[in-house]
């Protein structure tokens, strides 16, 4: 069934299109096909490469970029255990100031601390002490006062968990300020349960961003904590918010990974790297970028396959019609010879296929006149002329005035039977002679063999019992003339047996499937088996006239899956079936 789908719709139309198309179309798929594989074949394997080098480059810079900020965080980190551990400084801290004794020693102190390492650490915004010691002076420059406004900040709550490890924090900039990166500690050495201070560190975020900047030339890059927070970008407004969100992906768990995803409405290529603190630097790429020179090569290499394929197109053009130029002569000369025109010269056509075709179809033209000229056309004046002597003999016009004039006298004579016998034969010729045509509707053909039924039954009286089953929506269709009356002549002349009760004959026509069926049955003496065979024997060889006449001439109109079939028992009855398509509407 597949199959012959793809017959009906790719291979039967090309079959019908000119030759010269068809090899026009088969050499283009030939010469041009493979070049389009080649420019896919090219720019996926151009962009599976580059989109591999991009990956392995930003694979290098995340890893570079960790490694500066490590360091970065490192130093802090190490600034920040230097005051932890700074016993002096401690003692400052804890010790108590209530009548104003030694505070100047602590200022100046923790002033030339703090001081130097500003000086040597330029990156270092601020440097703070947040202290819980109510008897130390504050400046809120150096050291700053622990109160409840400080005690509800998520910072500080984040410093009581540490234990005195070190933090990181992200504040995001403030009307007049800049985002700051805090390294944050809680104050206990020596004194784990009873913490004397928080240590902040404050660098500007862009000092952070500078580590990344060179990177972000052709692509962006993100620092993000470990819950996706944005802390660091080149994009100011986009800090602390959450970079999932933005690339409507998730980012994995893994300490390394890429994925694909959309950034500002635009496909990137994602690579991220985790630090130690948990932190990613999440680096982006837009495909556009990697791309780009992939598609300026392969758009030029698209230009020179259409210049190509245009060239191609007109060589292969010229080679099809040449080859096809001579076989399309030779097929003017073959339809001029089907309308019996001799009269072109042949002309030399060369000594390959083509020429020896035409060669032997001059010969072939030449000796089918002769033939035409000595045999065909006075076989068809013999037969015109037998045909012209049998319409003149037997004259529709002369037939029905002379059966006119015989029923017009039988009727002054008071014979009706002969009236009506003649009557009935006169409309049976005129639908049977029908102005030559051998095609009637069913209609028509189940009138004629009223009338001729008609007719039996004013010879044989009440002997002829006729029963029908028709079905109205078959009339319109047509069969060929005389289908029916043969076999219900049949049925009369060899089927009646019993002169007391006479016969009973039926004529179905119904219809089956996609066929009309037509049937004459009669309940007569029926016929033996081998009378039976012999009789569809004489059908398949055309000896019994009636019977094979109606089969030839139904075989010939509509094919020869069409035709009459005969079933007989003796002492039964006989039915004769007969099959013709649902066509020819009339």
């Amino acid at each position: 069934m597949r199959t012959h789908w793809l017959h009906k719709i790719f291979l039967h139309p090309f079959l019908n299109i000119r030759l010269r198309s068809k090899l026009f179309i088969i050499l283009c798929i030939v010469s041009i096909l493979p070049l389009l594989c080649f420019v896919y074949y090219s720019y996926s394997t151009t962009k599976k490469d580059l989109i591999d080098q991009a990956y392995q480059n930003m694979i290098n810079t995340t890893a570079q970029i960790n490694v500066n900020l490590e360091n970065k965080l490192d130093s802090l980190s190490k600034i920040s255990a230097s005051l932890y551990l700074d016993q002096t400084l401690r003692s400052y801290l804890i010790r108590d100031y209530t009548d104003n004794v030694d505070y100047l020693d602590a200022y100046t102190y923790i002033n030339n601390i703090f001081n130097n390492l500003l000086t040597t650490n330029p990156d270092i915004q601020n440097i703070s002490i947040f202290s819980p010691n109510p008897s130390l002076p504050i400046d809120n420059v150096f050291i700053k006062k622990i109160d409840k406004q400080v005690e509800n900040k998520a910072w500080y709550k984040a410093v009581q968990a540490t234990f005195g490890n070190t933090i990181y924090i992200s504040t995001p900039a403030q009307q007049a300020t800049v985002p700051l990166f805090s390294v944050s500690r809680l104050l206990n050495n020596n004194s784990l349960n009873f913490p004397y201070g928080i240590l902040t560190i404050d660098i500007a975020e862009t000092n952070i961003y500078t580590l990344m900047e060179k990177e972000n030339k052709d692509k962006t890059t993100f620092i993000a904590d470990q819950d996706g927070t944005i802390l660091s970008s080149k994009n100011k407004s986009l800090l602390n918010r959450n970079l999932n969100d933005l690339l409507h992906h998730q980012i994995g768990s893994n300490r390394d990974g890429s994925f694909n995803a959309t950034y500002a409405d635009e496909p990137v290529l994602v690579v991220y790297s985790t630090l130690t603190n948990g932190w990613k630097t999440v680096s982006m790429l837009p495909f556009h970028n990697i791309l780009k020179n992939v598609q300026l090569a392969t758009l030029r290499i698209i230009y020179f396959a259409l210049i190509s394929t245009f060239l191609a197109a007109i060589l292969i053009y010229l080679t099809a019609r040449l080859l096809t130029k001579r076989i399309e002569h030779l097929l003017q000369l073959i339809r001029r010879v089907e309308r019996e025109d001799f009269s072109t010269p042949f002309r030399n056509m060369g000594n390959d296929e083509i020429g020896q075709l035409a060669f032997a179809f001059d010969k072939m033209s030449i000796r089918l006149k002769v033939l035409i000229n000595e045999v065909y056309k006075k076989e068809l004046l013999k037969k015109d002329a037998d045909l012209q002597l049998l319409q003149s003999q037997i004259n529709p016009h002369f037939l029905y005035n002379t059966l006119a004039s015989i029923s017009a006298l039988s009727l002054k004579q008071g014979d009706t039977a002969t009236h009506n016998m003649v009557a009935h034969l006169a409309k049976f010729y005129r639908i049977s002679l029908n102005k030559g045509k051998s095609i009637i509707t069913l209609n028509e053909e189940i009138k004629l063999t009223e009338n001729y039924i008609a007719i039996q039954q004013i010879r044989f009286h009440e002997l002829i019992h006729l029963h029908y089953q028709i079905e109205e929506s078959v009339r319109v269709h047509s069969t060929v003339k005389l289908t029916l009356q043969p076999f219900v002549e049949n049925c009369i002349n060899h089927a009646l047996c019993d002169d007391e009760l006479g016969i009973n004959i039926v004529i179905k026509v119904f219809k089956l499937d996609a066929d009309i069926l037509l049937e004459v049955i009669d309940d007569g003496m029926g016929m033996l088996p081998e009378v039976v065979e012999q009789l569809k024997q004489d059908i398949n060889e055309f000896k019994s006239y009636g019977i094979s006449n109606v089969d030839k001439r139904i075989k010939l109109a509509f094919g020869e899956e069409y035709g009459v079939s005969i079933y007989s028992k003796l002492g039964i009855g006989t039915k004769v079936s007969i099959r013709i398509p649902q066509k020819g509407v009339m």
